[in-house]
C-alpha cells in the first residue's frame, strides 16, 4: 500500500513479452493508451536472392511502458496478449531509472548505427573475443581511472596478472 501511495508520477517499467511478438505487444499496449518504448535497430538480413535492411529489437523479448502502476494498470498490461510478465523482484514490479531510458532514447535518435553489446559487470568472468589476446580468459575489473582491465589469475599459486583492454573486445564467459 505504501509503495503505490508514494508513486504519484509515471515511471518506466520493463515488460517481458513473447520473443518475436514484441511489435504486436507494442501495438496492443499503445492501443490501450499506454506510453510505450520498443527500441529497435537496423540490421542487414540475408534473403535467398537479396540483402535487405530490417528493424530488429535491441533487447529481444523486452519493451518498456510508462505509467502510474496501480493494480488496475498492472492487470491491464498483464492481460494484453503476448505479455509474459513485468520485470520484478520480491517486492513487485521494478521501475527502470529515467536516466537509463532517456539515454536509450537519445542513442536511438542520434547514433548512426547501434549494435547490441553483452552486459558486463565488474568481477564477471570474461573472454577476449578480438585482437592479439583472443581467447584469453579472466576477470573484468576497473581501476580508479575507470579503464577496463582483464585479470588472469592462476588460482593454485594465488597470483595474478592484469592488462588494460577495451570492453568492446570482451565477451561474457558462459559456463
Amino acid at each position: 500500500m505504501a509503495s503505490s501511495a508514494l508513486q504519484i508520477s509515471p515511471a518506466w517499467y520493463a515488460v517481458y513479452a513473447q520473443v518475436r511478438h514484441e511489435g504486436k505487444v507494442y501495438t496492443r499496449l499503445t492501443a490501450k493508451s499506454f506510453e510505450c518504448l520498443f527500441p529497435q535497430m537496423e540490421r542487414w538480413s540475408r534473403r535467398r536472392d537479396r540483402r535487405k535492411k530490417i528493424q530488429v529489437p535491441i533487447f529481444p523479448g523486452y519493451l518498456f511502458v510508462r505509467t502510474i502502476l496501480d493494480n488496475y494498470e498492472q492487470v491491464k498490461i498483464l492481460q494484453t496478449p503476448g505479455v509474459v510478465r513485468l520485470v520484478r523482484n520480491k517486492d513487485g514490479p521494478l521501475p527502470v531509472p529515467d536516466n537509463q531510458i532517456n539515454s536509450l532514447i537519445t542513442l536511438m535518435g542520434n547514433a548512426p548505427a547501434l549494435t547490441s553489446h553483452p552486459y558486463l559487470t565488474e568481477g564477471m568472468r570474461v573472454r577476449i573475443a578480438n585482437g592479439p589476446l583472443y581467447g584469453c580468459e579472466g576477470i573484468l575489473v576497473r581501476k580508479r581511472d575507470e579503464k577496463a582491465r582483464l585479470v588472469v589469475a592462476i588460482d593454485i599459486i594465488q597470483q595474478a596478472v592484469s592488462v588494460e583492454l577495451s570492453e568492446e573486445d570482451v565477451e561474457p564467459l558462459t559456463l
